[in-house]
């Protein structure tokens, strides 16, 4: 990136646009066809309405503005994640006191996490999926870590590849990012996976942050695996070298409150909280107050996910005629290939439907020769159904419309 200040962390300029920069960028000179409503499938951003009892819980505890929170969190929030993580994963051991923190959203957590681990003085590697959350490549960079991509198998349902990180690799590697249900693919990673990656982990020494944001959205009967559930099915009750990374964001809604929570590992959780206390990490006693709340509730999460399976029950289908693309495992994405350019699609569809959505190549990297997310676009279907059922209708139309 241009125009760093000389005398600024150099690393600043190794930083990549961020996608939706990117985006932006793209749509410059774009006139959307004003015969249409604009419709955005470009942001992760959840749409549905933030329950109500969430609400009242935030405004009924602002006494709470008074005070200094702590950076490790009230006694009674910790308590809400142990008997979520129970409740959720039959994690009956977890300590509330030594394995758990409050994080002010997971994004801001793995950014921070990369600071706390990375050694930069041992030539470290970070290894992140490809395609991939880009906050993994800019946590890993401003660390002084190396990234690596490892690249998704479009055979398992864009599932990691891990058998084609080298070993050479694996041997400097100091911190692995893992995102299961995976974004942008929705792929979820099964125990045999989590067994690889653990052996891996016991043998070269690095630590596993595990992004679990899209936990609660799943379209199976069986939700999701979680690391911290899979270490415990494997025998590894201490969680070593694994945090995972977890948020209400998606589940309940609520992504401006800023609310998640890390939990593993309890010598690198003690790290972790030591990093906060200087960085000033703490969450405030009022979203404290309203996450208690929002962990302590499943109704309105079976109802938000039912909203979900509907959405791509109805969308799924009609897209899959005319592009390339089935329902993933998890998560509220829909990960589509395309004839062509993912850029030029995005951009013609812009213009001729007024629809956005976001060109698959912007969230990978070149590696091997070539962009795993080039001839794929993906489409965050977050907003109401009528709406995603219409922006289906038009992408149906624009596909049809081209030339073969």
């Amino acid at each position: 990136m241009d125009g760093i200040i000389p005398g600024m962390n150099p690393l600043l300029s190794r930083l990549q646009p961020y996608p939706f920069e990117r985006l932006r960028q793209l749509f410059v000179g774009v006139r959307p066809n004003s015969a249409y409503r604009p419709i955005s499938l470009g942001i992760g951003e959840p749409k549905h309405p933030t329950p109500e009892f969430i609400k009242q819980a935030l405004v009924g505890s602002l006494n709470g503005l008074a005070s200094y929170p702590g950076t490790a969190g009230e006694p009674h929030l910790r308590e809400a994640f142990r008997h979520w993580l129970q409740v959720r994963y039959g994690l009956m051991a977890v300590d509330a006191n030594t394995q758990m923190l409050p994080v002010n959203g997971s994004r801001e957590a793995l950014f921070a996490f990369a600071q706390t681990v990375i050694d930069p003085g041992k030539k470290p590697m970070v290894v992140c999926p490809n395609p991939f959350y880009q906050i993994y490549e800019g946590a890993a960079l401003l660390a002084g870590a190396e990234p690596y991509y490892a690249p998704s198998d479009p055979a398992r349902n864009f599932a990691v590849d891990w058998d084609s990180v080298p070993i050479e690799v694996w041997a400097r590697t100091q911190l692995l990012f893992v995102c299961s249900p995976g974004n942008p693919t929705g792929a979820v990673m099964p125990l045999a996976e989590w067994k690889k990656l653990f052996e891996l982990s016991d043998r070269h020494g690095f630590v596993i942050a595990s992004d679990e944001c899209y936990s609660e959205i799943y379209f199976g009967n069986e939700p999701p695996l979680g690391g911290l559930q899979a270490a415990t099915k494997l025998g590894r009750a201490d969680f070593r070298n694994l945090v995972s990374f977890t948020s209400l964001s998606k589940r309940s809604n609520v992504p401006g409150m800023r609310s998640g929570f890390v939990a593993g590992d309890a010598a690198i959780i003690k790290q972790f909280l030591l990093y906060r206390t200087y960085h000033g990490s703490a969450m405030s006693p009022v979203v404290q107050k309203a996450s208690i709340a929002a962990w302590g509730d499943e109704q309105h999460v079976i109802e938000n996910r039912a909203l979900y399976q509907r959405k791509f029950a109805e969308v799924t289908p009609m897209l899959g005629a005319v592009l390339d693309v089935k329902l993933p495992d998890a998560g509220f994405y829909l990960w589509a290939g395309v004839r062509g350019s993912d850029i030029e699609f995005a951009r013609d569809l812009l213009a001729q439907y007024n629809v956005t959505v976001l060109p698959g190549s912007y969230l990978a990297r070149e590696s091997g020769g070539s962009n795993p997310g080039a001839g794929r676009i993906r489409m965050a279907l977050v907003a109401e159904t009528a709406e995603c059922v219409e922006a289906a209708q038009r992408i149906v139309q624009f596909v049809q419309s081209r030339p073969k």
